[in-house]
């Protein structure tokens, strides 16, 4: 495990792979003999979130689900570059590579070249999708405006392995071409390049899944505890008679009903009414005061003046 206070330098030494993370996280080569902090406060870029990223991808292990310190706004940055990356210059580098290698005329070679664009499609179609819709959700949670019509649960469920036709192109590369010296080692860089690019597509994939995904859980759970904060500020600066007059004097009785832990039931019987009218209260009561939740309509009772705090049912 890598720390703050390592050179940079002997993490690149020791692992070439990072060199891609330097890229995406945006820290430029030249940075002597400082270490990791060091430089990652030279480009701007955390590092925390730096180093889990890279000893993640290096040992394969590490639990985030409760980590906090994590920056989802360089997670973001990081993730973004690498999208850039992948789709600019990988993805037509790979195809360059494999015209130069093989015989487009040839039957096989058509068939590769066409294993090879529905992979970039595939790849190309997945990362825009988190383009359009993943990132600018994320972008509104760090705003602190979250669209309401999307979670991070939704991107769970769209996050699909991508590989199967790159794992059926390697082996068409392998088994069916001969070739001559010359094109024999153009392949063999080439699909060294593919085997590469594999790993890294994988790294890339759960960084999104192990770091990414519970960062952005740990936000949207802030968010919703910052909204309900605001509701009960406006509640109690707003005061009472304001919101209370909104209300008829039956409504106001059932609030004092749930507020002192009373089911439909009970208030329906105390109140002399049906269940059904009780249910259709507060269904009216939701909707006039946006609070759906016992503890809401506690707290807007107790400062509203509906009940006195030793009558609520805690």
């Amino acid at each position: 495990m890598y720390e703050p206070n390592d050179k940079m330098v002997t993490l690149i030494k020791d692992n070439c792979s990072v060199l891609q993370a330097l890229s995406s996280f945006g820290i430029s080569l030249g940075f002597g003999d400082k270490t990791v902090s060091e430089t990652c406060q030279m480009n701007g870029v955390d590092t925390y979130t730096f180093l889990a990223v890279v000893n993640y991808t290096i040992n394969g292990h590490g639990d985030f689900e409760n980590d906090d310190q994590i920056s989802v706004a360089t997670l973001l940055h990081y993730l973004k570059a690498s999208h850039t990356y992948y789709l600019d210059f990988q993805l037509p580098f790979i195809r360059r590579e494999l015209q130069e290698s093989i015989n487009e005329d040839d039957a096989l070679g058509m068939l590769i070249m066409k294993l090879y664009e529905a992979y970039a499609q595939e790849i190309r179609r997945h990362m825009k999708y988190e383009e359009k819709t993943l990132f600018p959700y994320v972008e509104s949670l760090l705003d602190g405006c979250p669209m309401n019509d999307y979670n991070v649960e939704t991107f769970s469920k769209h996050h699909e392995q991508t590989d199967q036709k790159l794992h059926e192109l390697k082996l068409m590369i392998i088994k069916y071409l001969p070739a001559d010296a010359l094109h024999n080692n153009q392949l063999t860089a080439t699909l060294y390049d593919i085997y590469n690019n594999e790993e890294w597509l994988r790294q890339h994939a759960e960084v999104e899944d192990h770091i990414f995904t519970p960062a952005i859980k740990r936000l949207e759970r802030l968010t919703k505890k910052e909204d309900v904060s605001k509701n009960i500020s406006s509640m109690v600066f707003k005061g009472g008679k304001e919101n209370t007059e909104a209300l008829s004097d039956r409504e106001r009785d059932v609030i004092i009903g749930v507020v002192q832990g009373l089911q439909n039931k009970e208030i329906a019987d105390r109140l002399f009414i049906s269940v059904n009218t009780v249910i259709t209260h507060r269904r009216n009561i939701a909707r006039k005061l946006q609070i759906h939740s016992p503890a809401g309509l506690t707290i807007y009772a107790i400062v509203n003046g509906l009940v006195d705090i030793s009558s609520v049912k805690l």
